[in-house]
């Protein structure tokens, strides 16, 4: 390969600079409920430099903290009463954030065709918060019944996952075309694929908000995706009180006219807001733009 050849690769793969990331998040309790069970967390996980020794006087040492190793964001709807399902959902963002921490090297030290390793690790990093919310339940009358919801993107250049239990919702829109990566994990999303449920008649109906796994509750399902990361993508990780009352079209309608993720997720929740605000509402929207876009 040439050095041009080269440079070009570098280029067409190298991860997105910290000022080329426009994201943002929101929750908001809706015009309902006087609680909010939601939480949201968008962090970097990062290269630390930690230093054992040094003549530099304090102030002068590296603040940096290294390399970005990968983009995580994470919306969780807790559920089980307010106080229970607030605390699941709080519990499982702070407990995940630990597990995925301790796993980012595997990404790194594992051979770039094969990725099943850490696959394998976020699912099982799912599995143990799950695990640790039951655990937590069962020690505790008062926080019996607590569980949550889960859907975690996390980028690591070129590539993305997304780790999803429940029905909060990851979109991806792509080159002017909005799809749905994740799967609702409800009863009425397996009566649909029985056929026993139209899906006109979903919504509507006693099973759309009868989650079918959860973190913390009777089952937990977790699916991992692997995905492909490009330029120009939008990404929307949101609760379901979003998606109850905000169609797909109208989802996309604001994502085509963005022109900052902030912007696009307060419009939005006003959206949701506007159209009864029924539920507790997480959006979070990130993309990526060339420096100069």
């Amino acid at each position: 390969m040439t050095t041009s050849e080269s440079q070009i690769v570098q280029g067409a793969v190298r991860k997105p600079r910290d000022s080329e990331i426009d994201v943002f998040g929101l929750t908001h309790p809706g015009k309902v409920r006087k609680s909010n069970q939601d939480h949201f967390l968008i962090c970097s996980l990062n290269r630390r430099v930690d230093i054992h020794f040094s003549s530099l006087p304090e102030k002068a040492q590296p603040a940096d903290p290294g390399q970005r190793l990968a983009f995580l964001a994470m919306v969780a709807d807790g559920v089980g009463g307010s106080a229970m399902g607030e605390e699941a959902s709080r519990e499982a963002l702070q407990r995940i954030t630990r597990y995925i921490t301790g796993s980012i090297d595997c990404y790194y030290t594992a051979d770039s065709a094969d990725d099943s390793a850490f696959a394998n690790a976020l699912e099982q990093a799912a599995m143990q918060v799950h695990t640790d919310l039951i655990e937590a339940s069962q020690a505790d009358a008062d926080r019996r019944g607590m569980a949550t919801t889960l859907t975690l993107w996390l980028g690591a250049w070129p590539r993305a996952y997304l780790v999803h239990v429940g029905d909060s919702r990851c979109y991806l829109m792509r080159d002017g075309q909005l799809t749905q990566i994740s799967r609702d994990q409800t009863m009425a999303q397996e009566l649909i694929d029985l056929g026993v449920l139209k899906r006109s008649d979903a919504a509507g109906s006693r099973w759309a908000s009868m989650l079918s796994s959860s973190i913390g509750g009777s089952q937990s399902a977790p699916v991992v995706t692997r995905m492909d990361q490009q330029w120009g993508d939008v990404g929307v990780l949101c609760s379901d009180g979003l998606t109850r009352h905000v169609p797909d079209e109208r989802i996309k309608e604001r994502l085509a006219a963005m022109t900052s993720s902030r912007q696009t997720c307060e419009a939005l929740l006003q959206d949701a807001l506007d159209a009864g605000g029924g539920d507790n509402i997480t959006i979070v929207v990130g993309r990526t733009l060339r420096g100069g876009d």
